[in-house]
């Protein structure tokens, strides 16, 4: 179901995104500054926005559940002379080895994984003790009124777009076994946060 709700999204996707991305633009050039390799695996790659702030000399490896999306990204490497391993794949059944990746990287994927503690079980599978997850990622509102008000619209957006605005990712993290070293807030009333956790 999430696989065909993006598919259907993959050729309009850019543009219905657009209109924040002069808004994410800061939150995700600080995020990927905050990358250490030298294996990096990003979930979720989508389109490939991500992409320009990719560190050099790194191996990068990106998944994605879609493959329109993917097909949007391997266009966007093309252009942007990037070298990556581009693979269709489902963060909540990956199939790297354990401890294969450095830091693993999610930007506003945790809101439509169907079962987000498993996803983030597996990338605690994958990367190697003492790496990191480094998220950007929006959820539920931590005023009460706000919060409730998300809970009510939430099956209304799942159903148009695709995610969850109702999401409490730093208690997912936890509960999913990371370590968390860092939740800061970036903006929108606690709405979009940072996250940085170790295994």
């Amino acid at each position: 179901m999430t696989r065909a709700r993006y598919q259907r999204l993959a050729a309009v996707y850019d543009g219905m995104e657009s209109l924040s991305e002069r808004r994410f633009h800061p939150w995700g050039q600080r995020l990927w500054s905050l990358v250490r390799g030298p294996r990096i695996l990003e979930v979720g790659v989508g389109t490939g926005k991500n992409m320009p702030f990719w560190p050099r000399a790194v191996e990068m490896t990106a998944i994605d559940l879609t493959p329109g999306m993917l097909d949007h990204a391997r266009q966007r490497a093309a252009e942007l002379e990037l070298r990556a391993d581009l693979r269709l794949g489902d963060v909540q059944a990956l199939y790297f080895p354990a401890a294969s990746f450095d830091t693993a990287v999610a930007t506003f994927v945790f809101c439509s994984v169907p079962d987000p503690v498993l996803g983030l079980r597996e990338l605690k599978r994958v990367v190697k003790p003492g790496g990191r997850v480094i998220l950007l990622e929006h959820m539920r509102s931590p005023n009460g009124i706000i919060g409730k008000i998300m809970d009510v619209l939430n099956p209304v957006v799942v159903r148009v777009m695709g995610a969850n605005i109702n999401r409490r990712t730093v208690e997912n993290v936890q509960t999913a076994g990371w370590s968390i070293a860092q939740a800061e807030d970036l903006g929108m009333g606690g709405i979009v946060k940072l996250i940085i956790a170790r295994v």
